[in-house]
């Protein structure tokens, strides 16, 4: 049976911890800021960890 492949999209966009956990950027962050507050702006600065439940599917695609 052949190697499972990396979804290269999904590479580019999270990064696994080294507990398991998977980080990535916020949503809401491209444009339209005058619609959002300076603190909610400020908020979406950095990474975010993912939430438990979607983390099982996230770990196939990024399997290597």
């Amino acid at each position: 049976m052949p190697k499972m492949k990396t979804n290269r999209a999904a590479a580019k966009r999270f990064k696994v911890t080294a507990k398991g956990g998977i980080k990535s950027a916020n949503a809401y962050t491209s444009h339209r800021f005058h619609g959002k507050t300076k603190k909610q702006r400020r908020n979406l600065r950095g990474t975010r960890m993912m939430n438990e439940t979607t983390i099982k599917t996230y770990h196939s695609l990024l399997q290597k």
